[in-house]
């Protein structure tokens, strides 16, 4: 199985949680610091059309990643289906022909081997959707065929105190006994296992 294929299937995790987001879902807290359900859809969104840009060659150009806003009464679930659409086709075709990727918020000027790419993006979006569903209050599985690569993905994540903290993409590594799960990778990458909105 293609690293884009298993790419995919994460994309689809968040399907669900996407298309159960009602408006007055878009001002709760998530799991991330400071950032609204609605902020984490528009970075959710934006990455993907990021990822998607710099599959085809044009990680490079201004604004690429940017935060996509969502306009009032925005189809959630089309709008992000269809993101996520675009970024697999991408995908597919930069691992195929092993394209580089242009990543500047990881690395400016640097060329990233479309397999390490897709890799940073399915960490996150593993990651994200997590956020989303526990924002939610909704269950969140993590296949094994996913959970294997994406915790190999993480334990590479550097953990000095100058690549964690705030305003960072993750926090401190969090003490916790091993269990196999997403727990794991979660504690590995700084988040909360058992984060919960505040008055849930």
């Amino acid at each position: 199985m293609t690293l884009a294929t298993l790419h995919s299937r994460a994309l689809a995790l968040l399907s669900p949680s996407v298309a159960a987001v009602r408006p007055e879902d878009l001002d709760r807290p998530t799991p991330c610091a400071a950032w609204t359900v609605r902020r984490l859809l528009e970075h959710t969104i934006g990455q993907q059309d990021g990822f998607a840009e710099a599959a085809y060659g044009r990680g490079d150009v201004p604004g690429a990643f940017d935060d996509r806003p969502l306009p009032p009464g925005t189809d959630l679930s089309a709008t992000y289906v269809h993101s996520a659409e675009a970024l697999t086709e991408a995908f597919t075709e930069a691992e195929a022909e092993g394209r580089a990727f242009a990543l500047p918020e990881i690395l400016p000027g640097h060329a990233f081997p479309a397999t390490q790419a897709i890799g940073f993006h399915l960490l996150d979006t593993v990651v994200h959707g997590w956020d989303l569903a526990a924002a939610l209050g909704r269950p969140f599985d993590c296949p094994p065929e996913l959970l294997d690569p994406v915790r190999r993905i993480a334990a590479l994540v550097p953990a000095d105190e100058v690549s964690r903290g705030p305003g960072r993409a993750f926090g401190p590594v969090l003490p916790g006994t091993p269990d196999g799960c997403l727990d794991d990778v979660l504690r590995l990458l700084g988040r909360d296992p058992g984060w919960q909105a505040p008055g849930a």
